[in-house]
């Protein structure tokens, strides 16, 4: 079973995510295969993201709809903070909590509203790279077309020697990875470049036949627009003096392309909202940083990595921002009012059914009249206390040495009685 499993990722959560995904692209891969006789490995990539990208629009537009609500209600939560930017004592943090509660509650959402969308989000994009990184390991149907040449390399008695060898060269450390498994060997196959298949023909020339059949096989299914191999880097075409013109083009567009379409993404992504003091926010500032970054690592990146996953970024981005165009025309048919109100039921049901008290009416009014209430509420509270006491100067100032003496005396009354 171990053999069977040796190269797919082991990580929780992502792996079976993983082989889940891989099953849907081997789906992909067989209805091409068996209705339109079309084996190529980058048309699966891109249908596959494609799909994946659609399963996951609901939560996209749920996460975007917590977004806009967060930009609505950010400048009162932003002047709860600033009120109480100097306090740190206990009666004036619980008061903050409170306060910034009342305001989540008016919106009928909450801190983590937008954080389970991530959460269920993240594994399936990690997963969907390995797959993708990886494609051998989760699609049997591409695996199957190692499975002769892997058998003959075995039956050589000096294949491990051999192997390791040409792992060491393909940057695949032998400590690493198990070359008396099947699959590991695959792992190397499926990284060979053009030139790697002459050099494995003069190392089992026996084999030179199957080699042959696998390579042409491998070749036709990897074969991007008739002139580029997925599995190759863009840098291998740039730096080929003998490259064919419109081959060098489309290597030096996919990197171009890979930064390009994610500029635009980040570009039609929401931004959050300005601070409304004016004051410069740290973590708003390494977004941005972020933002422009990511783009340009993406491109320099795709230089080196295979055609097959800079066709996978650039598609992921192109479905984006087609997704987010659709989203943004959707979300600005959205009255935020009536959002809030149907978060507001929601919210009221929710407590109803755990047994909770409604929604209090705090929380369906402003700052102002939130700050107003608490500050009645207290000077009744001192009030009552300094009447149960005997105590007529209710503006006495909590921690000073006549407060005090106020609970000293308290507390002797309430012992002597």
């Amino acid at each position: 079973m171990i053999g069977i499993l040796a190269t797919q990722t082991g990580t929780p959560v992502i792996g079976e995510v993983a082989r889940v995904l891989g099953w849907l692209m081997n789906a992909i891969f067989v209805f091409l295969s068996n209705t339109f006789h079309i084996e190529n490995i980058g048309l699966c990539i891109i249908l596959f993201t494609f799909i994946v990208y659609m399963l996951m629009m609901p939560l996209t537009i749920k996460q975007q709809k917590f977004s806009k609500l967060s930009a609505k209600m950010n400048p009162e939560i932003q002047a709860i903070q600033k009120k109480y930017k100097d306090k740190k004592d206990q009666q004036s943090m619980l008061a903050m909590n409170e306060e910034t509660k009342a305001i989540y509650e008016k919106y009928g959402t909450s801190p983590t509203g937008g954080c389970l969308q991530l959460i269920i989000q993240m594994p399936i994009l990690f997963a969907l790279y390995r797959v993708i990184y990886n494609i051998p390991a989760y699609v049997s149907s591409i695996k199957d077309t190692y499975s002769a040449l892997v058998q003959g390399i075995m039956a050589d008695p000096n294949y491990l020697t051999i192997m390791q060898k040409i792992g060491e060269e393909k940057m695949i450390s032998p400590d690493k990875y198990d070359y008396t498994q099947a699959n590991t060997l695959i792992d190397v196959l499926y990284k060979f470049d053009t030139s790697d298949w002459t050099h494995l023909t003069s190392q089992f020339p026996d084999l030179s036949s199957v080699i042959s059949e696998t390579s042409a096989k491998m070749s036709h299914m990897n074969s991007f627009l008739g002139v580029i191999n997925i599995s190759d880097s863009p840098i291998t075409y740039i730096l080929t003096s003998s490259i064919v013109p419109l081959a060098f083009i489309v290597a030096v567009l996919i990197p171009v392309l890979s930064g390009l379409t994610q500029w635009i993404n980040v570009k039609l992504m929401p931004q959050p909202a300005a601070p409304v003091n004016g004051e410069q926010n740290p973590m708003m500032n390494s977004m941005k940083t972020m933002n422009l970054m990511m783009p340009i690592m993406s491109a320099v990146m795709t230089f080196t990595f295979p055609v097959g996953l800079g066709l996978y970024w650039i598609a992921g981005s192109v479905f984006r921002c087609i997704q987010q165009l659709v989203i943004n025309k959707y979300m600005d048919t959205i009255d935020l009012d009536d959002l809030i109100k149907k978060n507001m039921e929601k919210a009221s049901k929710k407590r109803e059914k755990q047994g909770l008290p409604q929604i209090s009416a705090a929380a369906k009014t402003n700052v102002k009249n939130i700050e107003s209430t608490a500050k009645k509420d207290t000077n009744d509270k001192k009030q009552g206390e300094g009447k149960a006491t005997g105590q007529t100067n209710y503006n006495v100032k909590p921690g000073s040495i006549k407060d005090k003496a106020n609970l000293v005396k308290q507390y002797n009354e309430k012992n002597t009685k």
